[in-house]
């Protein structure tokens, strides 16, 4: 194959937060001059200012931005770009948009047009791969995608099944399915999150392999028919079919394995003529035995561990391929050295099913020290909404060994400081100090056969919060005023609330408390041993407001948009119906009944777009029930 050099000056980085900023460090260090592209709400991302320039694109709503082909050509256009980095997500794997640029004159750093598609949509991948000689998971990828015949060839491979969206990844449009009476809900369910987050409603089968573990191999090929790989990556621990934990290389890969899978990766990579970086993810079982699930024609979230364990800059890589030049190790040269484990921080709640929050960062303070490394695109008072993906940062450790960078994960973890919308951080550590991950056996059954129900709120939590607020009040109130009688002063009662529980604290001359919190109007969010609670000060409100939530309402949960409505007036429904489905951060939340009851009143349309706590289905309690 024939060299040749693109050159480029400027680049645009076609993405957001965390990932945008990691691409222009890299980027400046190179010499490349940086253009930033942002909606409305991201105006004051720490990647908008970081640039060296900055278009805005659009409002919020990622299909009048950062999915706008258009909108993004206009801005290189506009800035004088002369290349584009798509990052990950979005446009990454978008075989029209790597096309357009070329059309335009843009060097688009990423693979060919013809290779994202070739592993754009995961039918057409399976048979590929499955012609090349690359084991797959057995499974159904044809033509016909009704329902019924959808149906009918998941009871022929054999429940469990998974059901996937065809044009996507990250968990979107895909279910697990274990009794034959949820398979045609979990179907019409999966079409419809794929055809909103991807544009096609197309679906695949596979048989559940279980107990198994997700190892990926991260390959690079360049221009002249290159192509090698740098090691595996375990990415086993998942929530809802989305990464959590990924660590490199992989406790259940040894030196043979790790040949055989990454010259089945290269194999994979090469029959679609593969340029620049790129993931085969492959199920590993029990037995040994490996199958093919996908292609990632991009730069991988969890590309820091690997970049730990090699001592490479992928990024750097990408744009050297990019600009026509060799790999610059061979396969004999690739050395691994120690172990790397990466965390997703998410504004979710882990113990409320994950629900994705949002909400304003007041205090973002990452955790530094020997082998911690922290990706992120937060700022003091920056935003979490609604509009994409909840992660906050990429929490990482290295060390030596395993024990070491998990050991450093944990207290990275602890010295992280992150108040404002609740996260996943003390699950995080949870996961990382249960006795199975820690022996280095956890697979993709890790969660699910493993309950970590959501602690108690200590009776520490409580008098923290109390002492915080009567530090505030005593800032602000001479002591003769406070808790004054005509006799002695009496001590300071604050009423508190956290969901349906109300204590009443008395506070005298406290002593000053040192924690993290963050007092926002009547809230107070406090910070002890990782485990973040958020408060509400109900001292002055009347009793009334104390009992409001037990008045039948179901209210969203988060910001979102009305998929579906699934009752209507007068109907009386059982608790644990879903009534509405809410759309929200690209994934569908049924949102249910909490009790048995009728529907007085339905006060949304399908397709609004709603505010967090607002109305949406007010309920009397079934007399029947009663």
């Amino acid at each position: 194959m024939g060299r040749r050099i693109m050159a480029f000056s400027k680049i645009l980085v076609a993405n957001r937060g965390e990932i945008a900023w990691r691409v222009m460090r890299t980027a400046k260090a190179m010499g490349y001059r940086t253009v930033a592209v942002y909606s409305d709400v991201d105006k004051d991302a720490p990647h908008v200012a970081f640039a060296d320039e900055a278009v805005r694109i659009g409002p919020p709503p990622v299909g009048e931005s950062y999915l706008s082909i258009d909108r993004i050509l206009e801005a290189a256009h506009k800035s004088g770009a002369d290349a584009v980095h798509p990052g990950y997500g979005f446009l990454s794997e978008n075989e029209t948009f790597a096309a357009a640029c070329g059309k335009v004159g843009l060097v688009f750093i990423g693979p060919p047009p013809a290779a994202i598609a070739a592993m754009g949509n995961k039918a057409a991948a399976k048979r590929r791969m499955i012609d090349s000689g690359v084991p797959c998971v057995p499974g159904y990828q044809g033509a016909d995608q009704s329902d019924t015949s959808l149906a009918t060839e998941a009871r022929r491979i054999g429940l469990p099944v998974m059901v996937k969206a065809a044009a996507g990844g990250g968990g979107r449009g895909m279910r697990l399915v274990e009794h034959d009476v949820d398979l045609l809900e979990a179907i019409r369910t999966a079409r419809t999150e794929a055809e909103s987050a991807f544009g096609s409603g197309e679906l695949i089968l596979e048989k559940a392999v279980i107990d198994a573990r997700h190892v990926e191999i991260q390959v690079f090929a360049d221009n002249h028919g290159n192509v090698i790989h740098l090691g595996e990556r375990d990415c086993s621990v998942q929530r809802r079919h989305q990464k959590v934990i990924e660590e490199a290389p992989s406790p259940a890969v040894d030196t043979g394995l790790r040949a055989r899978m990454g010259a089945a990766a290269v194999a994979a990579a090469k029959a679609i003529g593969y340029r620049g970086a790129g993931t085969v993810e492959f199920l590993l079982g029990a037995d040994g035995e490996f199958y093919f699930l996908e292609m990632n024609t991009r730069l991988q979230v969890e590309h820091p561990v690997t970049e730990a364990i090699t001592g490479l800059d992928l990024v750097e890589w990408q744009l050297r391929v990019a600009r026509g030049e060799n790999l610059p190790l061979t396969q004999e040269q690739v050395r691994l050295t120690g172990h790397a484990i990466e965390v997703r921080l998410y504004a979710e709640d882990a113990y409320a099913g994950f629900l994705p929050q949002t909400g304003r960062i007041a205090v973002w303070r990452p955790a530094t020290g020997p082998g911690v490394r922290i990706d992120h695109g937060m700022k003091d008072g920056f935003a979490i909404s609604p509009f994409y993906d909840p992660m906050i940062a990429k929490v990482i450790a290295s060390g030596a060994t395993r024990e070491e960078a998990r050991l450093r994960l944990a207290e990275a973890l602890r010295d992280t400081i992150v108040l404002g919308p609740i996260t996943n951080r003390h699950f995080l550590i949870r996961l990382l100090e249960h006795p199975e991950f820690a022996a280095g056996r956890a697979t993709t059954a890790f969660l699910g056969k493993h309950t970590f129900p959501g602690p108690e709120v200590t009776d520490e939590h409580w008098k923290l919060a109390a002492s915080l607020l009567w530090q505030q009040s005593a800032a602000r109130y001479p002591a003769t005023l406070r808790g004054w009688r005509n006799s002695n002063p009496e001590p300071t009662p604050f009423r508190l609330a956290v969901g349906d529980k109300e204590r009443t604290l008395h506070v005298a001359d406290a002593p000053a408390p040192s924690a993290p919190h963050v007092i926002d109007g009547n809230e107070i969010v406090v910070d002890l041993d990782a485990f973040t609670v958020r408060f509400q000060d109900r001292t002055y409100m009347p009793p009334a407001s104390a009992a409001a939530g037990s008045d039948g309402k179901l209210r969203a949960p988060m910001d979102g948009r009305i998929v579906a409505i699934k009752v209507a007036a007068g109907d009386k429904v059982a608790r644990g119906q879903t009534l509405v489905v809410l759309e929200a951060m690209k994934i569908q939340h049924q949102l249910k009944a909490a009790l048995d009851a009728e529907v007085e009143s339905i006060a949304v349309k399908e397709g609004q777009q709603v505010a967090n706590r607002t109305v949406l289905v007010t309920m009397a309690a079934d007399a029947a029930a009663r």
